[in-house]
């Protein structure tokens, strides 16, 4: 499988599409890829702070995320503008796809928090993820997302993300 595109100066464009619409699209430096896994660090997109009551995301934080063609999630490594780590934040996603430039994510409303120390471990938005109706309109897809955040789970409660599979 060929690389990702990118753009003269290395970079390519996040897409986050969430109820088929884009939610946001952010550039990206490329930093890794090889047909399965995609890597890229970018700075918070986000307009202002994002205060989730355990982790605050604010400009200046800087992002390393890895998407799979294959998994149905992508994990971020988050760190403040001076390099401490804050933790990772894991959404559930169909598998990403490429198209030209741009790496393009739907994300499925389900995430996963794991705080730098490892002891805060929390599943997130499971409500919004059952109001969805992914489940009445694609049972399988629901099925896999569920499965995903599982995975991630036992993932981040047995050491965390350090070493993420390829």
């Amino acid at each position: 499988m060929s690389a990702l595109p990118t753009d003269p100066a290395g970079r390519v464009e996040v897409v986050l599409v969430k109820g088929g619409r884009t939610k946001i699209r952010y550039p990206a430096e490329l930093l890794h890829e090889d047909g399965v896994r995609v890597s890229v660090r970018a700075s918070w997109a986000g307009e202002g702070v994002r205060d989730f009551g355990f982790v605050r995301f604010e400009p200046g934080d800087v992002f390393t995320e890895h998407y799979w063609l294959d998994r149905w999630y992508s994990v971020k490594e988050v760190r403040a503008g001076d390099g401490t780590l804050k933790g990772w934040y894991c959404d559930i996603t169909r598998p990403a796809t490429r198209s030209g430039t741009e790496l393009v994510v739907e994300d499925l409303d389900l995430d996963l928090w794991r705080s730098a120390d490892g002891r805060d471990v929390r599943r997130l938005d499971e409500d919004e993820f059952a109001e969805s109706g992914l489940a009445e309109r694609d049972p399988a897809a629901a099925s896999a997302a569920v499965a995903a955040l599982d995975e991630l789970e036992a993932l981040a409660r047995e050491g965390g993300f350090d070493d993420l599979p390829a």
